[in-house]
């Protein structure tokens, strides 16, 4: 008996690393797929998969469909799916606070931003967008050191240095937001 209970835990054990080969082999064609503009084919492909066996990245892809297509609630449904498979989903707490930040729910968003950074702590643009969330509740300072943090990670995005401009302006601070708003004309010229 303890010599059958061995051999089937080791054909058990024998079959994980297929399965996970299986996952990540699906995971990079769906992923294939979606950045060849190939979306049908993802989708179609994703929706073949059981729900309880989709990946965080499957889920994210979903997400990323459904928002594409208009679809907010699903995309939400499809976000929120990919963070409880993974709650250290980054990009599915990005783009969820993205879909509600463009949805007129800048609170929602700033909880979903800064779970992003807890988990990438030097992410520009979720630093970037968080800036921007505080800026559509008016609060300045919040915005101030958000865009902050996103020039230092990413010191090339004129976006980021224009925005920090407009912060600065509505703080009653016009040398700073004239030096940041020099530091955006002079990227934009770089990249002519």
């Amino acid at each position: 008996m303890r010599i059958l209970f061995i051999l089937l835990l080791g054909l058990c054990l024998a079959g994980v690393p297929v399965l996970a080969e299986e996952t990540a082999d699906m995971d990079m064609r769906v992923n294939s797929m979606y950045a060849a503009n190939q979306i049908d084919n993802a989708f179609n492909l994703l929706l073949s998969i059981p729900q309880e066996d989709r990946t965080t990245q499957q889920w994210l892809i979903l997400g990323n469909i459904m928002q594409d297509m208009g679809k907010s609630g699903d995309a939400e449904f499809m976000y929120e799916h990919a963070i409880n498979k993974d709650a250290k989903n980054y990009k599915a707490l990005y783009n969820l606070a993205n879909l509600y930040l463009e949805n007129g729910k800048p609170n929602m968003a700033i909880d979903k931003y800064k779970a992003a950074l807890k988990v990438k702590n030097d992410f520009a643009y979720a630093y970037y967008n968080l800036g921007c969330a505080y800026i559509k509740l008016g609060e300045f300072r919040k915005a101030k050191n958000a865009l902050l943090d996103a020039i230092y990670f990413k010191s090339t995005e004129p976006d980021f240095h224009y925005n920090l401009a407009y912060v600065y302006k509505k703080l009653n601070k016009p040398k700073d937001a004239e030096l940041y708003l020099g530091y955006y004309n002079k990227l934009i010229n770089d990249k002519k």
